[in-house]
């Protein structure tokens, strides 16, 4: 184990994704008492709501538990603040520069990693005080880069003198050890944990995670700059026409907007965003988190093991 998830008291290193309208208390606390690091999604949420959930959170794991940011967030500043107030210890960022949060962070013992898509982007994050840095490839579910993680995650590590935890494309074992061999500290781990037993995402949703085979994700908004990897689905296909045809961001802006919680907590799997990543196909089972995290780093130390007899 290494320092980093040493200090934050994890028997694993593995951090939970910052799903947004999904990660909550009950997933965050399942992943940190399974002896990893949860999350709770901000996302554009309440300040209100999020401080709930961290408090719903405390009551079921005394373990360290993270706050996901979204930068872009219209709430960002206040979330900034909140985290400090509830004594969270660790927080991850997405879409932005947490530079100017640092300094309070900083003086509230929080640890700040930054998920980035890019080289560039990690470097500016390292000398921004980030003390690790999530390298997250195109596979991952969600709002995306273009690099994949077998690419973009031993450059990062090449770049940055802090660690990097590998996300993309990740849900067992052998994604787990294909990112230490790439020089990764940790994984970051999101499309398994949808069909965790203490995930509160829609019943369709993780029905449409189990049944969903190797090429059933697409990346739809590239001609925004802003790619969203999805399950495909009617919605997909109207998106796709749109871009096809030449609309305008505004449009498709407009087609997407509220479609992740129509999918995740309304459970309209066929108009709504079913964010997943590629891994999605190899899924076919619900098990509690626990159970998937024991079962990656058994598979993962099997497979080292294995490696290293080989030379």
């Amino acid at each position: 184990m290494n320092e980093l998830f040493l200090k934050l008291g994890a028997t694993y290193p593995i951090i939970q994704g910052g799903m947004a309208w999904i990660a909550e208390s009950s997933l965050a606390a399942s992943v940190s008492n399974a002896g990893g690091i949860g999350l709770i999604a901000a996302a554009n949420a309440p300040v209100d709501y999020i401080r709930e959930e961290i408090r719903k959170a405390k009551k079921l794991t005394n373990k360290t538990f993270g706050v996901n940011i979204m930068l872009l967030s219209e709430n960002a500043d206040e979330i900034a603040k909140m985290v400090c107030e509830e004594g969270i210890k660790v927080v991850t960022t997405g879409a932005g520069n947490p530079g100017k949060y640092m300094p309070m962070w900083k003086e509230h013992g929080i640890t700040v990693i930054p998920v980035v898509a890019s080289v560039g982007l990690a470097k500016r994050m390292e000398k921004a005080g980030a003390d690790a840095i999530i390298a997250e490839g195109g596979e991952a579910g969600g709002h995306i880069g273009e690099l994949t993680t077998m690419a973009l995650l031993p450059q990062v590590v090449d770049a940055v003198s802090i660690p990097v935890i590998g996300a993309g494309g990740i849900g067992d074992g052998r994604g787990v050890a294909a990112a230490f061999m790439l020089g990764a500290s940790g994984v970051q781990v999101g499309t398994r944990f949808l069909v965790a037993e203490e995930c509160i995402v829609h019943e369709n949703y993780k029905a449409k995670v189990l049944k969903a085979k190797d090429i059933d994700t697409v990346a739809t908004g590239r001609s925004t700059g802003h790619p969203v990897r999805v399950i495909r689905n009617r919605l997909t296909r109207q998106f796709k026409e749109l871009e096809k045809n030449g609309a305008s961001p505004e449009e498709l802006e407009k087609l997407g907007a509220g479609t992740l919680p129509r999918a995740a907590r309304d459970g309209d799997v066929d108009f709504g965003s079913v964010m997943a990543g590629q891994i999605a196909g190899m899924i076919c089972k619900e098990q509690c988190s626990k159970e998937i995290i024991e079962e990656m780093f058994t598979e993962a130390e099997a497979i080292i093991n294995r490696i290293n007899k080989l030379f």
